[in-house]
C-alpha cells in the first residue's frame, strides 16, 4: 500500500479558509469547536490512520474474513485495533454526550471518515455502520430504547448493521417477506433472511445491535407496509446486561472481489426478539435516516480512495526514471528522467489531484450543511441547508464514487504493469472502491433519484452561484474562472428545463439520461468549489505558504480547462433522449 500522509493542509484550507468553518463553531453545542480543536483532532486522526489503521490494510485483504460453524473470523490484526480505536473515541465523535459521545460536528467526523476510508475502508465499515444504527434510531426510537443501547454503542462495546436487502429484492423494498409478529410484552418475533449485510457477524463486540426491515401481519403491500425494529444478536435485559442468545445467526459469508477485511453476511432471523423503531409501517422514514448518512459516508469513501491513490501514484511517479523529457533530459546525471516529465502523467496526477480536491471541498461544504440543518436556531436556515443536503446526497455518493473508481484506476495506470500487481497495493485500491459504487443503492438508483424527486430543490445550489458571479464578474484575474463556470451553469440550467418537459413526453427520458445529468450536476458543483478557491488563492500565492496557494490556483486553472468541459458533451448527450436506448429490440440485446 501507499504510505498515507492525511492531507491536513488541504482539510485546514477548505473547512477553515474557504469555507469559514466558524458558522458552525456557532452553531448551539459547537462552541468550543475552534481551529485550535479542530487541527488537534485532525492531527491526531491523521496519525493514527498512518501509522496503526494503514499497516494492517493489505494484510486484512490477505487474510481475508472466514467462516466456519457459524461463527465468523475476521483479520487478527482488527481485534486490538478496534481497541485502540474506540478507547480513543473515534467511533462515537458525533454521538451525543448524554450518552458517551464527544457531540463534536457531523462535518469534522467526516473529514475524519475519509482518512479512515484512505487508510482501511474495510475496518472503517464496522463503526461507519454502527453510527448510521444511532442516527437512525436517535431520529426516531423511544428514549427507553435511546437509553438501553446508546451508552454501550458509544463505549464501542457494542455495533450496529442495516438489514434491508433480501435474495429476491434488493432497491425495490416493497417486495420484502421479512415478518414481525407482535407480542403482548410489546416486542415482535422476527423470522427472514436478510443477505449483503455488512459486519453482520463478529467476535469485536459484546453485541451486534440489527436495524432490520419488516412487516407485521396487517401490513399493507409495498413500502408503505414496512416498519423498523432494532433486534439485537444477544437479548438485553431491563437492565441494560445481556441475555441469551437472540434468534439471530449467520448463514454464510459473500467470497468478494474487494473490502476482503469487512465480512459480508446472510443473516437468518429465526422469531428473533425485536423491538418497533419509529411508528408501525413507517420503517423506511426511520431507514431513510441511517441510508442517507450512510450515503454521505460512502461517498467520502471514494474520496478517501481516491486521495491515497493519488499519493501512491506521485511519489511513484517521482522516483520511477523512464525515458528523457521531448525537450531534452531533466536529469542527465541518471540514466533515465522521472516519470513527472512526461505529459500524459501530468495529465493523470493532475485529473486524480483536481478531482480529489474537488470532492473535498464539495464534501465539507455539504457535510457543514449537515450540522446547520441539525443545529442551527433558525428554522428557515435549518430548512435551506437541509434542502440542499437532500439535493447534494446522491451526487456525493454517486460521483465521488464514480471518480474515486476512475482515480484508482488513474493510480494503476501511472505505475503501468507494477500497478496491476499487488506490490504496490494499487491494485487493492481497485477492488475495494468498486463496491462504493453499488453498496448503499447503485450510482444509477441515485441518479434516478436525483431527476425524479430533487430537480425541484436546483435553486438551493444555483443561487449562491449566481450570486457569487455577480459579484466577481468584473475581476479579470477570475474570469479564467468564472466564464467557465458560468458556462457550465448554463448548460445545467438548458438541460434541467429541457429534461422537465421532456419527462411529460416520454416517461423513459428520466432515466435514460440520470446518470449524465447527475455527473453534469457534480461536475458543476465542483467547478463552484474551485472557483471559490482560485478566489481566495489567488490573493496569497506570495504569502510565506504561497506554494500552497499557487498549486491551488494551478489546479484549479487545469479543472476549468481539461475536465470541466465534458459539460459540454453531457448536455448534448441528455438532450438525446431515451430515444436511440429504448428503440433497441428487446432480442438483440
Amino acid at each position: 500500500m501507499p504510505n498515507y500522509q492525511a492531507p491536513l493542509r488541504d482539510m485546514r484550507f477548505v473547512y477553515q479558509e474557504l469555507l469559514t468553518g466558524n458558522e458552525v463553531s456557532d452553531l448551539p453545542g459547537f462552541e468550543e469547536v475552534d481551529e485550535e480543536l479542530i487541527d488537534a483532532i485532525l492531527e491526531e486522526a491523521g496519525k493514527f490512520c498512518a501509522n496503526v489503521l494503514q499497516p494492517t490494510a493489505r494484510a486484512g485483504d490477505e487474510e481475508g474474513c472466514h467462516f466456519e460453524n457459524g461463527e465468523v473470523q475476521v483479520p487478527a490484526d482488527f481485534h486490538a485495533i478496534y481497541q485502540i480505536f474506540t478507547e480513543a473515541g473515534w467511533h462515537a465523535m458525533a454521538m451525543s454526550p448524554k450518552y458517551g459521545g464527544q457531540g463534536l460536528p457531523k462535518s469534522l467526523h467526516m473529514m475524519v471518515d475519509e482518512m479512515i476510508s484512505s487508510c482501511n475502508i474495510s475496518f472503517g465499515l464496522l463503526p461507519a455502520l454502527s453510527n448510521g444504527a444511532y442516527n437512525a434510531m436517535a431520529a426516531y426510537a423511544s428514549d427507553e430504547l435511546k437509553d438501553i443501547y446508546f451508552p454501550p454503542i458509544a463505549e464501542g462495546r457494542w455495533s450496529g448493521t442495516m438489514c434491508l436487502t433480501e435474495s429476491h429484492c434488493g432497491t425495490d423494498l416493497g417486495l420484502l417477506r421479512t415478518r414481525a409478529e407482535p407480542q403482548k410484552d410489546n416486542s415482535y418475533l422476527i423470522t427472514g433472511s436478510k443477505i449483503f449485510i455488512t459486519w453482520g457477524e463478529h467476535k469485536l463486540t459484546e453485541n451486534i445491535i440489527h436495524l432490520v426491515l419488516a412487516r407485521t401481519p396487517d401490513a399493507p403491500p409495498g413500502i408503505k407496509g414496512i416498519s423498523l425494529f432494532v433486534v439485537p444478536k444477544y437479548v438485553v435485559n431491563s437492565d441494560g446486561s445481556l441475555g441469551e442468545k437472540n434468534g439471530v445467526s449467520c448463514g454464510s459469508i459473500e467470497h468478494k472481489m474487494g473490502i476482503h477485511g469487512s465480512p459480508t453476511c446472510v443473516i437468518n432471523l429465526d422469531a428473533a426478539k425485536g423491538y418497533l423503531v419509529g411508528d408501525v409501517n413507517k420503517g423506511m422514514r426511520a431507514m431513510f435516516v441511517m441510508m442517507n448518512t450512510e450515503r454521505l459516508m460512502v461517498g467520502f469513501q471514494g474520496l478517501g480512495l481516491a486521495e491515497i491513490a493519488y499519493q501512491g501514484a506521485v511519489k511513484y511517479a517521482r522516483e520511477r526514471l523512464q525515458g528523457r523529457a521531448p525537450t531534452g533530459p531533466k536529469q542527465p546525471e541518471k540514466e533515465a528522467d522521472s516519470l513527472l516529465v512526461h505529459a500524459d502523467v501530468r495529465r493523470m496526477l493532475l485529473t486524480m489531484r483536481a478531482y480529489t480536491e474537488g470532492m473535498r471541498a464539495l464534501g465539507i461544504w455539504i457535510g457543514i450543511q449537515v450540522d446547520i440543518a441539525s443545529h442551527h436556531t433558525d428554522e428557515q436556515r435549518r430548512t435551506e441547508a437541509d434542502e440542499l443536503v437532500a439535493l447534494m446526497t446522491p451526487v456525493i455518493k454517486a460521483l465521488f464514487t464514480d471518480l474515486g473508481s476512475e482515480c484508482t484506476n488513474l493510480g494503476v495506470q501511472v505505475f503501468g504493469g507494477h500497478g496491476y500487481i499487488s506490490e504496490h497495493g494499487m491494485e487493492q485500491l481497485v477492488r475495494d472502491v468498486r463496491i462504493t459504487q453499488l453498496y448503499e443503492g447503485t450510482n444509477g438508483i441515485h441518479a434516478m433519484d436525483l431527476v425524479g424527486r430533487k430537480l425541484s430543490l436546483l435553486g438551493r445550489f444555483t443561487r449562491p452561484v449566481n450570486a457569487f458571479i455577480a459579484a466577481h464578474k468584473d475581476e479579470d484575474e477570475l474570469t479564467e474562472f468564472i466564464e467557465p463556470l458560468q458556462s457550465a451553469l448554463n448548460r445545467l440550467q438548458s438541460a434541467s428545463d429541457w429534461l422537465q418537459q421532456a419527462a411529460t413526453e416520454d416517461p423513459h427520458h428520466p432515466g435514460a439520461v440520470a446518470c449524465d445529468y447527475l455527473r453534469l450536476l457534480g461536475l458543476t458543483t465542483m467547478a463552484f468549489q474551485w472557483a471559490c478557491a482560485a478566489q481566495l488563492a489567488l490573493p496569497k500565492v506570495a504569502a510565506e505558504d504561497g506554494a500552497f496557494y499557487r498549486a491551488k490556483v494551478h489546479t484549479a486553472r487545469f479543472f476549468m480547462q481539461r475536465l470541466l468541459p465534458q459539460t459540454a458533451a453531457l448536455e448534448l448527450s441528455i438532450k438525446a433522449g431515451a430515444d436511440s436506448v429504448m428503440a433497441f429490440d428487446d432480442d438483440a440485446f
